[in-house]
């Protein structure tokens, strides 16, 4: 009934909906990546998992760790799980200052780079013009977007989405709830794992 993928895996989606042809995705999924680890030197950029905090206190813990510069949610995962990107010595700032607003754990990722926060933006000004010059087709089924938990049935708000999506938070508690006012009931993850799968189940209690 619905398609939707957690960041990278958004793009699957569209390939399994036909927006994307599979080789085009596979190319840019690549170039994607490096241009991000280019964006950012390497351990300039971090990220972290902040478990027990809503989305506005631990937003409020980044404006207060900022000190001029960048951190900020960037995976708002499941209730209570969210993962914060930016700067090394401000993502720790602000790790510590969730703690102080009531954070139960804050965990540094091993990540080569601080995704979807405004330090990615030199990739997406790289990455704009080859979405915006693929061939795509209207999605067969619809895609819910990372970026503003709306499902995506035509080609151009697809590639607006995977465009915005580089800078912009991974919104996938709300895609989740999306997807269930949708009627969604039953979920099958495809990839290495069950990290969804179980995300899905702290959204949404009753999904099988």
């Amino acid at each position: 009934a619905f398609l939707a993928g957690h960041s990278l895996g958004e793009y699957s989606a569209h390939v399994a909906a036909g927006t994307l042809a599979f080789g085009d995705a596979v190319r840019t999924v690549s170039n994607r990546g490096r241009y991000m680890q280019e964006a950012v030197p390497v351990g300039v950029g971090a990220m972290a998992a902040v478990m027990g905090l809503d989305e506005e206190t631990l937003a409020q813990a980044c404006t207060d760790a900022a000190e001029g510069e960048v951190v900020s949610p960037a995976n708002l995962n499941a209730p209570g799980q969210i993962v914060i990107a930016g700067h090394s010595d401000a993502v720790q700032r602000a790790g510590a200052r969730a703690k102080a607003l009531g954070a139960r754990r804050v965990v540094a990722l091993a990540v080569s780079a601080p995704f979807h926060c405004a330090l990615m933006q030199p990739a997406e000004k790289r990455l704009v013009p080859e979405l915006r010059s693929l061939v795509v087709s209207d999605p067969s089924i619809p895609v819910v977007a990372n970026v503003d938990a709306e499902p995506k049935r035509d080609a151009a708000s697809a590639i607006d989405a995977l465009v915005s999506q580089v800078t912009a938070p991974v919104r996938w508690e709300q895609v989740v709830r999306r997807l269930a006012s949708e009627g969604v009931d039953t979920y099958l993850e495809v990839g290495s794992g069950s990290v969804l799968s179980g995300l899905i189940r702290r959204i949404d209690r009753s999904a099988r």
